[in-house]
């Protein structure tokens, strides 16, 4: 991915994504320099936190990377898959309800959220939802659709 700019962001800047932050999935970033990097060819916008990429912008609103939520381990909006959705939802699928184990009751239909998998907790993918958390498990039917997965080139980026 070919990076057309990025600047530090300024005091506010830095204040309105993690008080987004916080308040979706209740985890503090903490670093020293926020730099939001814009890519030629692509929609994706990027804040790295002391160099690392652990913010994106998905339709004009902050949420965690994979790389993110797996350092900061968010416990809101979090969708939990069983062993045998984990090859999928790796690949960039759209998670169904029957690789659901349990998702979070605060989350609402177009929330953007974290899709981990069971054993270790380790989050796989970001995601937005179709359904409330409480609707997410069951025998049929996608409910999210996948945005951000490991692998993907915006994992794969490095600042």
């Amino acid at each position: 991915m070919q990076v057309k700019s990025r600047h530090h962001l300024r005091s506010d800047a830095v204040s309105d994504v993690e008080a987004a932050l916080e308040d979706q999935l209740g985890v503090s970033p903490a670093g020293d320099a926020y730099e939001r990097v814009e890519f030629e060819e692509t929609d994706w916008e990027v804040v790295l936190i002391d160099g690392e990429p652990q913010v994106a912008y998905f339709d004009d609103e902050p949420f965690v990377t994979v790389r993110g939520a797996n350092a900061y381990e968010p416990e809101k909006r979090l969708v939990t898959v069983d062993a045998g959705a984990v090859s999928f939802v790796s690949d960039g699928a759209d998670v169904m309800r029957p690789g659901i184990t349990e998702a979070t009751a605060d989350i609402s239909p177009d929330d953007l959220v974290v899709i981990a998998e069971e054993s270790h907790g380790k989050v796989l993918a970001v995601g937005r939802a179709r359904v409330d958390g409480d609707d997410m498990t069951g025998s049929e039917g996608k409910v999210v659709d996948s945005l951000h997965h490991v692998g993907d080139d915006l994992y794969e980026f490095s600042g």
